[in-house]
């Protein structure tokens, strides 16, 4: 067994000094400090809101720019400064209405990305150089480097950094290398998330949820039950799959049936409307800003009910199956 091992490390590790360094490595890192892990559940389709969680990290960001610039910055400035890493696109886009010349704009500029570098070296004091290099927006790599490890005490290379600044800002990089940090702090600030359960129904994008997840840094997830039948219908479970429609009605969410997953519902649609009449009781749940008209919110009752008889029906067997 031992030799069946070795085998296989030396598959990726084929001369003596490549062990050794792997082995200083993996002991060194496991003396680094705990990062941040962030727990997360009933996410429910609630795309937007569960954004806001990932880019604020619970309230972690701002706790971070409170601790780094609390005794510099007032409650405002820091408020200000949250609000472009949390949402940095929109923040920039305001901040050019307000300032009223290209003199001020470029001094902001200037100021927001040596504060962003601040920022990132705080956040990222917990990881290793290559954990943070991996973070780090990728277009702008090798500058970002040049200036968080600044280590020039004679000054003899200010010139040099100065130019670096200069440079990005004359060429119109300044917006997209902000950014980048804004969403490398994010990433920063949590280092592996938890999802522990239900991240579909009720809501309208849980497939935006599922497409976020799949491209983040470090996330494990516990299904929960309403994922549990998705998963369900999708191995080809017909109960599974009447009682996923049948909420998605009681939501009206069935948008993501058909525009998301390509289900063609116009067939229930045509038994519903043969069958069933206008039901209080089976009237969809509908958010304040909805605009569904009266006729679509009546075909949604009607699909409701037909499909509620349906998945009752695909349960008789399982209800009248004796327990041993």
């Amino acid at each position: 067994m031992d030799a069946q091992f070795l085998d296989l490390l030396a598959q990726k590790y084929d001369t003596e000094e490549k062990v050794v360094t792997e082995i200083i490595n993996l002991e060194a890192i496991s003396n680094l400090p705990k990062g941040t892990e962030h727990f997360v559940s009933d996410l429910h389709g609630e795309f937007q809101a569960f954004q806001h969680v990932l880019r604020n990290g619970s309230g972690t960001v701002k706790e971070k720019i409170k601790a780094l610039f609390s005794e510099v910055w007032t409650d405002h400035e820091i408020n200000d400064f949250t609000a472009l890493v949390y949402y940095p696109e929109e923040k920039i886009q305001l901040v050019k209405g307000d300032l009223c010349n290209k003199q001020a704009l470029n001094r902001w500029y200037r100021q927001t990305i040596e504060q962003m570098l601040k920022l990132i070296t705080y956040a990222s004091s917990k990881y290793t150089r290559s954990k943070l290099h991996k973070a780090l927006p990728e277009q702008f790599v090798y500058i970002v480097e040049e200036l968080l490890y600044k280590t020039d005490s004679t000054n003899n290379k200010d010139p040099y950094y100065e130019e670096i600044y200069r440079q990005i800002i004359s060429l119109g990089q300044a917006d997209k290398l902000i950014i980048g940090l804004a969403y490398t702090t994010q990433r920063l600030v949590v280092d592996h998330l938890h999802v522990v359960g239900d991240i579909y129904d009720r809501g309208p994008d849980p497939d935006k949820i599922m497409d976020t997840l799949i491209n983040y840094h470090s996330v494990d997830i516990q299904w929960g039950n309403h994922d549990v039948l998705w998963i369900g219908a999708y191995a080809g479970s017909l109960v599974c799959l009447a009682n996923i429609i049948r909420i998605c009605a009681r939501y009206n969410n069935l948008d993501i049936i058909e525009d998301v997953y390509g289900i063609n519902l116009r067939p229930l649609l045509n038994l519903a409307e043969k069958y069933y009449d206008d039901n209080p009781s089976f009237r969809p749940k509908l958010q304040t800003d909805h605009n569904s008209s009266e006729q679509e919110i009546l075909q949604i009752t009607k699909i409701h009910q037909a499909i509620a008889m349906i998945q009752f029906k695909l349960e008789i067997p399982y209800q009248e199956t004796p327990i041993l």
